[in-house]
């Protein structure tokens, strides 16, 4: 069990504790540290039984910027700490009432694609035998992305084919649509990118941190676990600040003062973006868990203890 893993183990079992935890690997000050430090302060935790103060930089640095399933150091773009720098500009633009369907698009393409990414970097690899993207996977993500980017854009489509020109309807098309399309998307875009842990399976420790052997359902629940986390973010994200929008309008301020409702709209989405990433990154553990009873039977025999660990993935 990679030592990154482990940390989780034993210090994610409540959502609060892991809360506090995220809450400090989002610090955007973790991108600054290079490859070799982090290796290092991996090692640092993979050889040290018990971990004081001190090496609480370290255990930061690691969780923050090493994948937890095989320790490699991430792609500074697709890090934890990257994901609110990176994320909360595209989501901002993607969520604005655009002119065209052509800008709808662009937008949703560059947040689609940054999202299909991030969840293939933090997927659980431990079938796979290629370290280089298959030509299968590489196929499904581009599907992925062209889809959930044509999707993405249906409220502008809308207005723009259908020729809606009623405020009632394009307050529907741009404020009220866009929540549900917003979390269905990001559930189906972990849910695609990560299909083959759903076939394969993923690697299984038992208690004790001893590879058990790989479970479909094991990988089933992981991949479902990270969608529904991820479509909680992104509806959530598209929820409050459009009902808080449309709330606004009614207001006589804000009817006098229309010009202050766009940046209202920008920093609400931004600050409820920020305080929902590590929520959502929270609602489970990267340690996932399952029953042993839940596995398959020849996997049964082989574990000690009623509970077996995964690598969920983010």
């Amino acid at each position: 069990m990679d030592a990154n893993l482990l940390q989780w183990k034993n210090q994610g079992q409540s959502f609060l504790s892991r809360l506090r935890t995220w809450v400090c690997l989002l610090d955007p000050s973790l991108l600054l540290s290079s490859n070799a430090e982090i290796l290092k302060a991996h090692s640092l935790i993979g050889s040290t039984e018990k971990l004081d103060e001190k090496d609480e930089a370290a255990v930061n640095l690691s969780l923050s910027s090493s994948h937890p399933g095989s320790g490699a150091v991430l792609p500074l773009f697709f890090r934890p700490p990257a994901y609110l720098p990176i994320s909360g500009p595209l989501i901002v633009a993607s969520l604005l009432p655009h002119s065209g369907v052509k800008a709808a698009m662009f937008w949703q393409f560059l947040l689609q694609s940054y999202n299909a990414g991030f969840s293939y970097m933090h997927r659980n690899s431990s079938t796979e035998k290629e370290k280089k993207m298959s030509l299968t996977q590489l196929l499904l993500m581009v599907g992925t992305v062209s889809y959930t980017t044509c999707a993405g854009a249906l409220p502008q489509i809308f207005i723009d084919r259908l020729r809606i020109r009623s405020p009632p309807l394009q307050t529907f098309c741009r404020s009220i649509l866009p929540i549900p399309l917003s979390a269905a998307l990001a559930f189906f875009n972990v849910l695609t990118v990560r299909h083959q842990e759903t076939e394969t399976g993923i690697q299984v420790f038992d208690c004790n941190g001893n590879p058990v052997g790989v479970s479909k359902a094991a990988g089933s629940k992981a991949v479902w676990e990270t969608a529904l986390s991820r479509a909680v973010l992104f509806g959530t994200t598209a929820g409050v600040p459009n009902l808080l929008v449309l709330f606004l309008q009614r207001s006589r301020f804000f009817q006098r003062n229309s010009l202050l409702m766009a940046p209202c709209r920008h920093i609400s989405v931004a600050l409820v973006l920020g305080l929902m990433i590590p929520v959502s990154f929270s609602l489970f553990s990267p340690a996932g868990t399952i029953n042993r009873e839940s596995v398959e039977e020849e996997l049964q025999a082989g574990a000690s203890g009623q509970t077996l660990i995964y690598h969920r993935g983010l």
